[in-house]
């Protein structure tokens, strides 16, 4: 994909927060502004989608919500362990 310069108008204040997150996050600017631009964009598209129609692939646990840090980890222990072969 090529690039492209252009001018825009934003708000100062915004603007210099903007800059300020992107070296906060050893980012370039142009880059951030792609990223956020295309999540924006992704937003859009997906607002549109009626999910309910979409298989799922898994089946949803009823966990509380309280518990659901604890479950993630054991899952993922028990993946890792399968994949080292332990």
């Amino acid at each position: 994909m090529g690039k492209v310069k252009t001018s825009v108008y934003i708000d100062e204040e915004l603007w210099r927060e903007f800059k300020e997150l992107a070296q906060r996050e050893n980012s370039e600017v142009s880059k951030l502004l792609e990223e956020a631009l295309m999540n924006y964009l992704i937003n859009e598209v997906l607002k549109d989608i009626d999910d309910s129609k979409i298989p799922l692939w898994f089946e949803p646990l009823d966990v509380p919500k309280e518990d659901s840090g604890k479950l993630v980890r054991e899952m993922r222990d028990e993946r890792e362990k399968s994949l080292l072969g332990q």
